[in-house]
Parts: structure tokens; C-alpha cells; sequence
């Protein structure tokens, strides 16, 4: 399963220390968001070795939502060496997810 980014202190580690990673921004009350929710899980496993996938709480964590733009969930980012390379927004199936994520490790 996609673990949980606690605060904007451990994104900013990741920036600096994953090559390519992905952060699902979500929040508790979005339906869409619980509907690729396992889509996420499955995107990590599936990754395990080659990227870290992880999860947001926007509510939580507001200042990277605002940092990022974000403005409706969920928000698929997408990084690569510390840059944001893409963002996916929406429910999506996991086919997109994925092949955007083969891209950016390509």
C-alpha cells in the first residue's frame, strides 16, 4: 500500500533524495479520490522497486497544495529529479496512471 507523506518536511526530502516519484493528493471527504485509492496501491506494489508512490492529505498538508497549484482532487504528481515532470487530474483508470509513470522512469 501507498504510504502516507506525514508534512511538507518529508515531501521536501523525498525531492531531494527520490529520482522519480509520485504523490497522490487526496482527502478524506473526496469520493473520486477513494475511487483510485487502491488504483495507487496497486501503482506502488507494482513499482515497489523502481519508484516510490505515495499518498497526501491535502487538508493537512495545505501549503504543498498551494505550492503546487493544485486546485481540485485528486491530483496524480508526478516527480522527477526534484522537478514536478506531470500532473494527472481526477479519477483516471490505472492504465493511465501507470504508463505516465513508465515515462517518467524511462
Amino acid at each position: 500500500m501507498a504510504a502516507y507523506i506525514q508534512d511538507e518536511a518529508e515531501f521536501d526530502t523525498l525531492l531531494e533524495s527520490e529520482p522519480v516519484f509520485v504523490v497522490d493528493c487526496t482527502a478524506s471527504w473526496c469520493g473520486p479520490c477513494k475511487l483510485i485509492a487502491p488504483l495507487i496501491d496497486q501503482l506502488a506494489e507494482a513499482y515497489s522497486d523502481r519508484a516510490k508512490v505515495l499518498k497526501l492529505d491535502l487538508d493537512e498538508n495545505k501549503s504543498v497544495a498551494k505550492r503546487f497549484g493544485i486546485r481540485s482532487i485528486p491530483a496524480v504528481m508526478y516527480f522527477k529529479q526534484g522537478e514536478l515532470a506531470e500532473t494527472l487530474v481526477g479519477a483516471k483508470p490505472y492504465e493511465e496512471f501507470s504508463s505516465a509513470l513508465d515515462k517518467h522512469l524511462a
